[in-house]
């Protein structure tokens, strides 16, 4: 029997079954008993068919004699592919044997191999209770912190928003129904007429094969038995779309479909295609806009309004002139109709381009703090904490950083181009003409009047209206063009012109500019994709041609008071990794956490007047196991007395290790102790590792917690809890809102050594590490970071307003950990990005005040008054003005505490020869360490030139960790574990090159040295 027969015959058995006998159809035959019994089956069926014919007015017994004349009109080479092999004259036996009651000698039939085939098919299939019971895939909408929409989250084949049939209007319902199933409300499930109208149809044209389903078999196809397109499907259909429209209601059925097809631009069920077409809810849909929007489904990408509005035109028009047959509208509401415009949105109004790292963050905290188990089983509104003003320019400003960081090094590599868009172009100019698009009014100028016109141009001219343009191929394909990285900020642009002429690229807006390519110099092909930075000035447009970085990078702003996150980018792009570095990564934050050893000297009494010698040090072990500490500056020497101030604003990585030996406690590993339970009460750490190198960074952390410890200090010492999620609804009703809760104080300090320690890291942003934003060191303070061998670059800093961090550096999954590169550090690569990131923030609506004087609580518990800043000795005026911590009333006096004074008279240089014998305080004594000459001339060399060790200058140093004891030894491993929990084999800020001799290792300066001479500022 033929294969195509076969097939045929079990579509028979199974349209006679659901038309016949829909209570009682038989999902399983016996092929060695049931031939007979299927024989019955078959003629019940044709018999019912030939009545549903005569009510179509079809003579099929001409058809079938038509077919038998001339078999090449129905079969030929022409015919459907799925009737490409049929042997029409099998088909007139059978057709005589199953309707019209012969029993042909000859007959083709084979039941057992027909049931055979039928078992299969329907072997394992759908419940159609489970259609009644489903739950769509939903789209949850993601507001703003200004209550707009913002993003959408949704699963694959599900970015729809589920709505109530009742909440569909009659007259969207009703444009459904005409243009897809006419008969909906007549039939149960199955509507022999349009199979007929389908099978005959398809006989008599070569075209693309009529369906003939209904709105039913419309949603079992797409919410349960796919759509592959083959008989197994269709049998499978046809049952279950019957045993479908016993359980449910025609409504309920016609709620399914409109809510489950897909209706073009990723949108799923009417609602969501009426916000992404037309910007508003379903329920306000015009008549026009409905019509559009139910000629879709018959072919969403064929009749796009996008890409081919003239099909769309005539799809529409289609559905309108089956409403008027239906009686559904007047002729006169259809002409109108039929002369509106299309009236869609533009695609971007609907499409999110960025903040999918803080999406994700969002998703994660619904499921932590609301206990919703997805955002996809339901319709929520999700209100987030995001600035989309500021988000956008949070991604921004790190791309360019990034980029900008590989370019400055060489880095920069290009791999090729994002897409190229020839065959888009071809397809484009092979199709109709471009529409023509009305040119943009011309800009006001101050020689011509309000038209735009400009000197020199007649009145007729200027009264003439604008000629429409058309727009070139390139530039439609560039604009519909769907680019991989779609979060990325640079402007796409497509190559027009290369070689000897130079690079001419042109932009979505259609003008053109000419590109310098870079690393892409020879490379570039025409209509290659690329990512450009605009240079817009006079003269003709310029572009720069911008290269992904392999660098990643992360940064979020946080809400000081509230912890509020306000921006978050992950890393450089979504689309190239998923992994948010803020919240689920952790690195080696270096010197910015230098603060915690400095906030418990203040808390332990110290000033930030208090000198501390800049010199070798040796830490016994703790507990008398393992080696004694012995940390190094950048070049192994140090730079005599200095104050605390200017320890931690030139993050002097000896300073911050005396600070352990009697500046907090009177015993080292006690010290350690009381900065560990700072960190632990921060929750900078789950635990703290009690080795002495983590007093200058080396306990990797999150970026978000270290965000919390910095918005605490701007708020002496109130923790706010980060977080973006601020209240789930559905259906307008409360599912979970963030709790109001104020920040929870860190009671190891108190509020004067927090605001000491603020203007403390203000002063870092004034003159220290991170000079470069002395611009705006008036409203921000904060510390640069950098880890070993500048394997990661770091800022931390606040504004009276927010919290800003900073990160950049290669991800290290792969266990192999890579430099950024020699002067690559928190002030050179970071600190450009937190600047801009301020900036933005500003601009989008976060206050920009100075930062605030101490609270009254701490207030009446400091005294300002002037000092000398290198000696930190008071005078009786001009100076700068230090915050000094009050005890019993009176100024605490902290200065030779840890460097007594006869300490720095016996350090004088010219001690020995008697010369200064005769000074009279410490002020005198320690002239030469601070500049002072005799006669009260100053020094204006400045006494950190020759041996500066700034940044982490821990992580900068030679051996910042001091794990060897000798330079000619080899090093010892640092007792402490990486992120993957092995034991580091290299001692952090080792000093090796890749040879691994030190001895001939020039000497290198510090790039965060603040000062002129140093190429980073």
């Amino acid at each position: 029997m033929n294969a195509i027969l076969i097939k045929l015959f079990a579509t028979a058995l199974t349209l006679s079954q659901v038309t016949t006998r829909p209570d009682a159809v038989r999902t399983q035959f016996d092929p060695a008993k049931d031939g007979g019994q299927v024989v019955a089956i078959l003629r019940d069926g044709c018999a019912h068919m030939r009545k549903s014919f005569d009510i179509e007015d079809i003579n099929l017994d001409e058809l079938i004699s038509t077919a038998m004349e001339d078999p090449s009109a129905v079969a030929g080479d022409n015919a459907p592919k799925i009737l490409h092999g049929l042997d029409i004259a099998e088909l007139n036996t059978s057709y005589k044997q199953f309707c019209k009651g012969e029993n042909p000698a000859n007959s083709p039939f084979e039941a057992a191999a027909v049931i055979a085939f039928y078992n299969n098919a329907v072997k394992d299939l759908p419940s159609a209770e489970a259609l009644r019971d489903i739950k769509l895939p939903s789209a949850s909408v993601i507001l703003d912190a200004a209550g707009k929409p913002y993003s959408e989250t949704f699963e694959t084949h599900g970015r729809r928003l589920v709505v109530p049939i009742e909440g569909v209007p009659d007259l969207v319902q009703k444009a459904f129904v005409a243009a897809e199933d006419k008969r909906f409300y007549q039939h149960h499930g199955i509507d022999e007429r349009g199979v007929i109208r389908a099978f005959v149809g398809n006989l008599a044209s070569p075209g693309r094969p009529a369906g003939g389903s209904t709105i039913t078999q419309q949603v079992v196809k797409n919410l349960s038995v796919g759509d592959d397109v083959t008989y197994e499907r269709k049998i499978r259909e046809m049952i279950v779309a019957s045993r479908l429209e016993r359980l449910q209601t025609k409504p309920q059925i016609l709620g399914l479909y409109l809510n489950g097809i897909y209706l073009g631009r990723g949108a799923y069920g009417i609602e969501m295609a009426a916000r992404s077409w037309f910007g508003k809810s379903v329920g306000a849909l015009t008549l026009p806009e409905a019509a559009l929007l139910a000629g879709l489904p018959k072919g969403p990408n064929y009749y796009s309004p996008d890409k081919y509005p003239e099909r769309a035109r005539e799809r529409r028009a289609y559905v309108l002139s089956r409403m008027k047959e239906e009686g559904t509208i007047t002729e006169a509401q259809m002409n109108a109709a039929l002369a509106s415009d299309l009236g869609i949105k533009p695609p971007d109004a609907t499409r999110q381009d960025s903040g999918f790292y803080l999406v994700d963050h969002v998703a994660r905290e619904t499921r932590t703090f609301a206990g919703l188990e997805t955002l996809t089983n339901a319709s929520y509104t999700v209100r987030a904490t995001v600035n989309a003003g500021l988000q956008s320019a949070l991604e921004a400003a790190l791309q360019e950083g990034l980029a900008t960081y590989e370019r400055g090094t060489g880095r920069a590599r290009y791999e090729g181009p994002e897409l190229n868009l020839s065959e888009a172009i071809k397809r484009i100019e092979a199709a109709a003409p471009a529409p023509a698009v009305e040119p943009a009014p011309a800009p006001e100028t101050k020689r011509g009047p309000k038209t735009g016109v400009g000197k020199g141009v007649g009145k007729a001219a200027a009264k003439a209206p604008a000629q429409p343009t058309v727009q070139p191929a390139w530039q439609r394909a560039l604009v519909s063009a769907r680019p991989p990285l779609y979060d990325v900020r640079w402007p796409l642009a497509v190559v027009l012109q290369t070689g000897k002429n130079g690079t001419r690229i042109g932009l979505p807006d259609g003008r053109v500019a000419s590109l310098e390519p870079g690393p892409a110099r020879g490379k570039l092909q025409v209509y290659d994709a690329v990512r450009v930075r605009l240079r817009e000035g006079k003269g003709s447009l310029r572009a720069d041609l911008r290269v992904r970085p392999t660098v990643q990078g992360a940064a979020i702003v946080l809400e000081n008071r509230t912890g509020r996150i306000l921006a978050m980018s992950g890393g450089f792009s979504y689309p190239l990794s998923q992994l948010n570095r803020v919240t689920q990564a952790v690195r080696q934050p270096g010197s910015t956490l230098k603060p915690l050893t400095y906030l418990a000297a203040l808390n332990a009494g110290l000033q930030p007047n208090t000198l501390v010698m800049d010199s070798a040090v040796t830490l016994p072990p703790i507990g008398g196991v393992g080696d004694s500490w012995s940390p190094k500056n950048y070049d192994g020497g140090g730079s005599g007395a200095t104050t605390i101030r200017r320890g931690l604003e030139f993050s002097k990585n000896l300073v911050t290790a005396r600070l352990l030996q009697g500046g907090i406690a009177p015993k080292a590993p006690d010290s350690l102790q009381r900065v560990c339970d700072i960190a632990l009460e921060a929750q900078l750490y789950a635990e703290c590792e009690r080795y002495y190198p983590f007093v200058l960074g080396a306990q990797p952390v999150r970026m978000i917690d270290l965000a919390s410890f910095y918005a605490a200090i701007a708020n002496e010492g109130a923790r706010p809890s980060a977080y973006a999620l601020e209240a789930v609804e559905r259906d307008g009703k409360p599912v979970y809102r963030h709790p109001d809760k104020a920040p929870v104080r860190i009671g190891s300090a108190d509020r004067v050594a927090f605001y000491q320690l603020k203007t403390m890291l203000q002063g870092v942003t004034q003159h220290g590490t991170a000079a470069a934003l002395s611009g705006i060191s008036a409203y921000v303070a904060g510390k640069t970071g950098t880890s070993e061998n500048e394997n990661d670059a770091w800022f931390a800093g606040f504004s009276n307003e927010i919290t800003v961090v900073v990160w950049a550096g290669y991800d290290n999954a792969d266990g192999v950990r890579r430099t950024l590169g020699r002067g690559q550090t928190g002030g050179h690569v970071s600190v450009p990005i937190a600047r801009a990131i301020f900036q933005a923030a500003w601009a989008h609506g976060v206050a920009r005040t100075p930062l605030a004087p101490p609270s009254p609580e701490a207030k009446a518990l400091i005294a300002d008054l002037p000092i000398e800043p290198r000696s930190g000795q008071r005078v009786a005026s001009g100076g700068v003005v230090e915050h000094f911590r009050l005890k019993g009333g009176q100024v605490a006096d902290t200065q030779y505490v840890l460097v007594p004074r006869d300490t720095l008279y016996a350090m004088r240089p010219d001690a020995e020869d008697g010369d200064y014998a005769n000074a009279e305080d410490g002020a005198d004594v320690a002239g030469d360490l601070f500049g002072n000459l005799p006669g009260g001339r100053r020094n204006t060399e400045d006494p950190f030139a020759q041996r500066r060790s700034a940044e982490t200058d821990s992580d900068r140093t030679a051996d910042p960790w001091g794990l060897r004891r000798d330079r000619r030894e080899e090093p010892q491993a640092w007792p402490g574990r990486d992120r993957y929990g092995q034991v580091n084999p290299v001692p952090f800020g080792s000093p090796f090159d890749d040879d691994g001799d030190t001895r001939t290792r020039p000497r290198r300066r510090d790039p965060d040295y603040p000062f002129g001479d140093d190429p980073g500022y």
